[in-house]
């Protein structure tokens, strides 16, 4: 079992930066592949950004990539989001999720594990 929770969301301008993370519960946490995921008002939840367990694989999705960087840290059971140049259409709840078994996928039904979300606002 994981419990996940992310922090780091807020209002940022357009061009600026944030930096989220997500803090896991439980020593076998190394082992998850871990993934971000947005969702937007009236959208469908997408895939942001995803970590193998041991940052092997790292992937992103095309609108994000040169801008976001995810890494974690398993000595402190926590994976990073920073995100940079931000846009306005960017605003969304980010969650972080989680998965035991594969590799890093984009689907966010293949996730066992969810946290409560935060939200990112970038005004124009």
């Amino acid at each position: 079992q994981v419990q996940l929770v992310e922090s780091g969301g807020g209002l940022v301008q357009t061009g600026g930066s944030l930096r989220l993370s997500c803090a896991a519960s439980g020593r076998t946490f190394r082992s998850y592949v871990t993934g971000w995921f947005r969702q937007a008002p009236g959208k469908e939840r997408e895939f942001v950004a995803g970590i193998s367990a041991y940052a092997g694989t790292i992937l992103y999705a095309d609108p994000v990539k040169g801008r976001f960087t995810v890494s974690r840290e398993n000595a402190k059971n926590t994976v990073t989001l920073q995100m940079n140049s931000l846009k306005s259409e960017d605003t969304a709840v980010y969650y972080c999720a989680a998965r035991l078994n594969g590799g890093v996928v984009t689907g966010p039904q293949s996730y066992d594990y969810w946290g409560q979300g935060t939200q990112v606002t970038v005004s124009s």
